[in-house]
This record gives C-alpha cells, structure tokens and sequence, in this order.
C-alpha cells in the first residue's frame, strides 16, 4: 500500500529516479525541469530539505512498498494558514485515482500538522487531468493563473478551504 511520507535525505536516489523515469510523461502537461535540473539534482535536493528545515516548504513522497516513489505533493510558501499545493504523478500510476486521493490526505495533513486554512493550486487550461483532480479534491476555481506562474502557460488558481471541509 502507498504511504504518503515526508521528504527526507534518503528519498534523493527514488526521487531522482522518479524525475528522470516520468520526464518525458510530465514535459507533455508541464514544463521540462531543463537538463539543469537533472545535472544539479543533489544540490537542489539539498535545499528542498533546508527549505522544509526552514519551515518555508513542506515537501512529501508517495512511496510504494517497494520504496518507489510514485508521486511528490508538495507545499510551498506556508505563511498565514496558506500555502500553494503542487503535485505530480508518475506515468504508471496516473488516472487510478492516486493524485485524488493523495491530494485529500495531503490537505487533512496540511491542517492537522501546518495548521494551514487555506490550500491554493494552479493548473494550466490544458492539464485536464490536473484540473479534475483539484475538483475532486474539493478546490474551486477563484481566477485566472499568469503565465509566469505556470511555466508560460495559461491557466487556472484553485482554492480549498480546510476549516470548512474536514
């Protein structure tokens, strides 16, 4: 059974190895991490960790029983009961409901553990699956996401409040 845990220091190879098995799959929907991103993976590894250390960041792996990572769900800039939620899943796994299910656990934690209220996503208009997964997870719609937010892409911001649904 998956288990969604925290990032931690020896997730870096499965993770690694997520990126560069799913690249391909996630470069059709957002966009390419860029070769940069592969050749300095130990250093940004590194400061994802200093950032959650910091408590900027919140940063989790859903991992298989095999020690697989299958997807990342992530909070990014917790300030005021708010964060920004980003999530990606991999290829073999996508349309099974685990994004779903991922995402609704991720925000019980984010108020259980953050204390956050206020959880805000954005998706671009062509990730149809992206944008069922926010509303199967109880987001709404609250406007238009720029460009510079979503790689050069238009979209969409999400938002769920979490003191209202459990």
């Amino acid at each position: 059974m998956p288990e969604l845990k925290r990032l931690h220091a020896g997730h870096a190879p499965a993770v690694l190895a997520f990126e560069l098995a799913n690249r391909g799959y996630f470069a059709a929907s957002v966009s390419d991490r860029g070769d940069e991103f592969f050749d300095q993976f130990t250093d940004r590894f590194g400061a994802l960790l200093a950032e959650q250390e910091a408590g900027v960041c919140a940063f989790h792996v859903l991992v298989a029983g095999d020690g697989s990572v299958l997807g990342r769900f992530n909070l990014y800039d917790l300030e005021d009961g708010t964060a920004v939620l980003g999530y990606r899943v991999a290829q073999h796994v996508a349309g099974r409901g685990v994004a779903t299910a991922t995402v609704r656990e991720l925000c019980r934690l984010a108020a259980a553990q953050h204390g956050l209220r206020t959880l805000r996503a954005a998706t671009a208009r062509d990730n149809v699956a992206s944008r069922k997964v926010l509303v199967k997870a109880e987001f709404v719609p609250v406007g238009p996401a720029e460009p510079a937010d979503l790689g050069g892409k238009q979209g969409t911001w999400y938002q769920r409040d979490l003191a209202l649904r459990p």
